[in-house]
């Protein structure tokens, strides 16, 4: 499923999902949530110390994410509506300013080198599998 599908409501997105690059034929992350609450999108990952191998969070709604608050490096993945990578952002430092894509429309976090391993790059596309 697209990221799009999570967005309009038509999955469940409470649930966790394994992400998928369909172009490079690997797996990005075996256990993503998804923040689509205000609430939940705001937060995102602060307060958190690290992310576990494999761990993501789709924010979704959004082309910019701040790691003000953040205690940790990540890679970020923003994604058009389609699932397709429009940038990548890999190894962000804590307390950077807004990062923004222009095109997307949602953004994956995930553990600094999540992006390497799985050779994600611009163009790839993503797809999200109830777990």
């Amino acid at each position: 499923m697209s990221p799009a599908g999570l967005r309009a409501g038509t999955a469940r997105s409470r649930s966790d999902y394994r992400v998928l690059n369909l172009t490079r034929a690997t797996t990005v992350a075996e256990r993503c949530r998804v923040a689509d609450s205000l609430l939940s999108r705001g937060i995102g990952l602060m307060g958190r110390s690290r992310l576990a191998e494999g761990e993501g969070l789709l924010i979704t709604r959004t082309s910019t994410i701040t790691m003000l608050g953040m205690r940790m490096r990540i890679d970020a993945v923003f994604l058009d509506g389609e699932g397709r990578v429009v940038k990548v952002g890999p190894g962000l430092r804590p307390w950077s300013l807004a990062i923004r894509a222009r095109g997307a429309v949602d953004v994956l976090e995930l553990a600094a080198g999540a992006v390497a391993a799985s050779g994600t790059q611009g163009g790839d596309v993503l797809v999200f599998e109830a777990l």
